[in-house]
């Protein structure tokens, strides 16, 4: 068989053929993608549609819609895909290391020559052995409180050394490595060397887990390793990476897989990133943001001095106006002796002259009744009790007093007594005018 690279001119020789035998014996030169393709459409000939079983592997779901996994059992695995078309009608949402069935169509994805499986349904059969192995470690350490919340420390914020267990090799360690350069390139950083996969990795974390625990020369620890499948992130799902994780004096920041990707050891840890890059930002503080912090510290110190030598400026400014020179208070101790004097005086004044006013006001009214005024308005008159001159007691002395009358003397002279209340029946001397 001759098969075309690209253009028919460049021949691939197989083996026991020659370019002039294939001629002779007219065989058709194909290209890469007409055998693909040929090998695609009698793949879905033979194989139209298939139900198949098994563990739902390195799943993802595409920006687009499309789910991207891998299906295995115990023997084998195949890559498949399922557009967004068919994945809109699931009702549940599939996970890694779920048991599944597929409606696939087999074919070959052409671009790259990959046999693959094109899911037109899914449907669930029951966990993975992984899964299931996973699920009952959770609820072990969940029982015995390994996970509780209370038992999580604060990572430092401002560490001076970070450590980082992880592969020499891991892409992972390049990239934290990468990222706390960027953040704080003065934050000392110490690599605690340990496999992430495969056999004995779990004893080589716990280890050095418990060197870094015992070194104490770290502020914080970082456990990291890149994404992979159930099985490549096992490691971190061993029960005693868990316990050495909570022995730990040091705060621990798991970054295991990418964010979908959960862990025994994300649970365990003190705080979960989902990314090797997010657990680096995570324990070390940006340099730019420290700066920045600071600058507004000092603005703000500098601004609270400003405000307290103001507020002391105001104070002494007070204070000096408080402060009265002896002559200048003697000064107004004067000024407010002469306006005392001058409201004295006028107080004085005002008195005299309300004093003579009420004086006035009382002349004018006991001039109103003076008998001489009621005589002069032309009253004339009147019967006056008295004693005859002749019944006046010697003893007594009395006033002769002329009545008169308006216009001139009555005539005649009585004396005035004063008048004695008399008993009932005893007759009292009255006398007239004569």
């Amino acid at each position: 068989m001759w098969i075309s690279v690209g253009s028919t001119r460049l021949l691939t020789r197989m083996p026991n053929d020659t370019q002039s035998a294939a001629v002779a014996s007219g065989l058709r030169i194909l290209s890469v993608a007409e055998l693909l393709r040929s090998v695609r459409d009698a793949l879905e000939r033979r194989f139209p549609l298939a139900w198949v079983r098994g563990e739902l592997s390195n799943f993802s779901r595409a920006p687009s819609g499309h789910l991207y996994f891998t299906l295995k059992d115990a023997a084998a695995q195949v890559d498949c895909v399922m557009f967004r078309s068919r994945a809109a009608t699931l009702d549940w949402e599939p996970r890694e290391g779920m048991q599944v069935e597929l409606r696939a169509l087999p074919t070959l994805y052409e671009p790259r020559g990959r046999f693959q499986l094109t899911v037109e349904g899914m449907r669930r059969a029951g966990l993975g052995p992984l899964y299931e192995r996973f699920l009952r470690l959770k609820e072990k350490l969940g029982a015995e409180g390994l996970f509780d919340p209370a038992l999580k420390r604060a990572l430092p914020r401002h560490p001076r050394c970070i450590g980082i267990i992880t592969s020499l090799a891991a892409a992972a360690l390049r990239d934290v490595l990468t990222t706390l350069s960027r953040r704080n390139a003065a934050i000392e950083v110490i690599v605690y060397p340990a496999p992430v996969q495969g056999e004995g990795a779990a004893d080589r974390i716990t280890t050095m887990l418990a060197r870094a625990s015992r070194r104490a020369e770290c502020d914080v620890l970082l456990l990291v390793r890149g994404g992979g499948s159930i099985e490549d992130l096992w490691p971190f799902n061993e029960e005693a990476v868990a316990r050495a994780i909570r022995a730990c004096r040091i705060p621990v920041v798991s970054g295991v897989g990418h964010e979908t990707d959960f862990t025994i050891a994300d649970f365990a840890a003190d705080q979960r990133a989902p990314t090797p890059t997010a657990a680096a930002e995570l324990a070390s503080p940006a340099r730019a943001e420290l700066l920045a912090r600071l600058a507004d510290c000092v603005r703000c110190l500098a601004r609270e001095m400003l405000r307290n030598i103001q507020y002391a400026s105001q104070r002494l400014d007070g204070t000096t106006k408080r402060l009265v020179h002896p002559a200048a208070r003697l000064r107004a101790h004067r000024d407010l002796v002469v306006q005392l004097k001058a409201r004295l005086v006028f107080a004085f004044a005002h008195r005299v002259h309300r004093c003579q006013a009420h004086l006035a006001q009382l002349g004018a009214t006991l001039a109103s009744v003076d008998p001489t005024a009621v005589l002069a308005r032309g009253y004339q008159g009147g019967i006056l009790h008295w004693h005859r001159e002749d019944e006046v007691p010697p003893e007594r002395s009395a006033a002769g007093v002329e009545v008169q009358a308006a216009g001139g003397v009555a005539g005649g002279q009585c004396v005035l007594l004063p008048v004695r209340l008399q008993p009932l029946g005893q007759a009292s001397h009255e006398s007239e005018v004569e």
